[in-house]
C-alpha cells in the first residue's frame, strides 16, 4: 500500500523516537511500545537539560508548563514546548520540541514530532503526528471503532489488516487538519495534505492532497 509506511510519512530527524520508529514498516506497529520507549529515553536524558518533576515524567528546562496542566507518566516534553492551561496528558506521550499542547487538549499514547501544534480542544490518542503538522480547533482522533473490532487501514483499492483494536490517526509531516474535523480510526494522511474544516475522514489520504467536503480528494496544484 502506498503512502502509509513510516518512510513515506515522516522525517525522522525531528523526533527522539527516530531509532525506535526505524524498527517498523508501518507507524501503527509502533503504538504498543510507546510507554516503554519513553521510560527508556527518559532515563538517558541529560539532567542538566531536563527536569524530572515526578516518576517517569521529564520536562525540558526551556518548556513552559502552565499551572493547571496535568502531566501523566510516562511522558517527555521537549525544548521550548508549551503545555497550556487544563491540558491533560494522560501518559505515554512523547512530545517534541517547539510544540503547542493547548487548552483542554488530551494526549494519550502518542508520538508528537517537533513543531507540532494541537492548540485548542483536541483529543489525540493512539496516534503519531509528523513534523509541523497542525490540528485545527476542535479536531480529534477517534481511536476505537464503534463495533470494537480491529482497525483496518483502507485505501481506494487495498486494505491492510492491523490486528489492533486501538489506532487513531497517522499524520505525515506538514499536514493541516481543519477545525472540528474527526479523523476516524486508522486514518492515514500523507505529507503536505490539507483537510477541510468539519470533515469526517477515514482511510488513506495521499500525500500532497486536499480532502474536501463530502470526502472528495483532489491533488494539490
Amino acid at each position: 500500500m502506498n503512502d502509509v509506511k513510516i518512510t513515506d510519512l515522516y522525517s525522522l530527524e525531528h523526533t527522539l523516537a527516530a531509532d525506535y520508529l526505524r524498527g517498523f514498516t508501518y507507524p501503527w506497529e509502533a503504538l504498543k511500545g510507546i510507554s516503554d520507549l519513553i521510560v527508556s529515553l527518559g532515563n538517558s536524558l541529560d539532567p542538566d537539560e531536563y527536569d524530572n518533576p515526578s516518576e517517569n515524567v521529564w520536562v525540558h528546562k526551556t518548556a513552559k508548563i502552565f499551572p493547571s496542566a496535568y502531566l501523566g507518566a510516562p511522558c517527555i516534553i521537549g525544548a521550548n514546548t508549551e503545555v497550556r492551561h487544563c491540558a491533560f496528558i494522560r501518559g505515554s506521550a512523547l512530545v517534541g520540541e517547539n510544540c503547542v499542547v493547548g487548552n483542554s487538549v488530551e494526549l494519550k499514547n502518542v508520538i508528537i514530532f517537533d513543531n507540532v501544534q494541537t492548540p485548542h480542544y483536541n483529543y489525540v490518542g493512539d496516534s503519531i503526528l509528523g513534523y509541523k503538522s497542525h490540528m485545527g480547533a476542535g479536531s480529534i482522533t477517534s481511536n476505537v471503532k464503534s463495533d470494537k473490532t480491529n482497525v483496518v487501514i483502507k485505501s481506494a483499492d487495498e486494505q491492510l489488516e492491523t490486528g489492533i483494536k486501538k489506532i487513531g490517526a497517522m499524520l505525515g509531516d506538514c499536514v493541516e487538519v481543519g477545525c472540528n474535523s474527526v479523523l476516524n480510526p486508522g486514518t492515514v494522511i500523507g505529507k503536505n495534505s490539507n483537510i477541510y474544516p468539519t470533515s469526517c475522514v477515514r482511510g488513506v489520504v495521499p500525500a500532497n492532497s486536499i480532502y474536501k467536503t463530502g470526502g472528495v480528494i483532489a491533488a494539490k496544484r
